[in-house]
């Protein structure tokens, strides 16, 4: 995914975070920075965040800038999205053209290493799960494109997770 380098754009640099709070700064900086793509792996996002009512609209914000973001979110499993985050429901509910939220094939349950990366440019690596330390990187698309190819990886294993509708009876 080749982007051009915005106007606006931050002076690149990364540095290594030590914590989960430091991380969810870090989510929230990438969010504010994403113009077109936000792509997100996690176990189950019951992390850094996800469900807080200041990440929601920091999301709206993103999908709003431009008619093109898209927000990828795959997980190991959904049940804390259902559960303990309506916000990011509601979301998908409203911006069901511009979300998909998908559950790990079998093929990539093993993975433990949390991603988000930012239209290609900026991302958050956490290096397990199991480990609060993790990579921050801005402005480096070189950096990117591995974790971009590993996401891509996990991706294609995708099955449906949650969508926008309730079917059934």
């Amino acid at each position: 995914m080749a982007t051009s380098i915005p106007d606006d754009a931050p002076a690149p640099r990364d540095a290594i975070l030590a914590s989960v709070a430091e991380q969810s700064a870090a989510i929230d900086e990438i969010v504010g920075l994403a113009r077109l793509r936000l792509m997100v792996f996690d176990v189950d996002l019951s992390q850094c965040g996800w469900h807080t009512a200041q990440r929601a609209d920091a999301l709206t914000a993103f999908l709003r800038r431009d008619r093109q973001a898209r927000l990828d979110v795959i997980v190991h499993d959904t049940r804390f999205l259902e559960a303990s985050c309506p916000r990011l429901l509601t979301l998908l509910k409203v911006y069901s053209h511009a979300i998909t939220i998908y559950r790990t094939g079998p093929q990539a349950r093993s993975a433990m290493d949390p991603l988000l990366i930012a239209d290609a440019r900026h991302f958050l690596h956490r290096f397990h799960i199991d480990q609060p330390r993790a990579a921050l990187a801005i402005e480096q698309p070189q950096l990117a494109r591995l974790l971009l190819l590993r996401f891509e990886q996990i991706w294609a294993t995708g099955e449906p997770g949650l969508g926008a509708t309730v079917l059934g009876l």
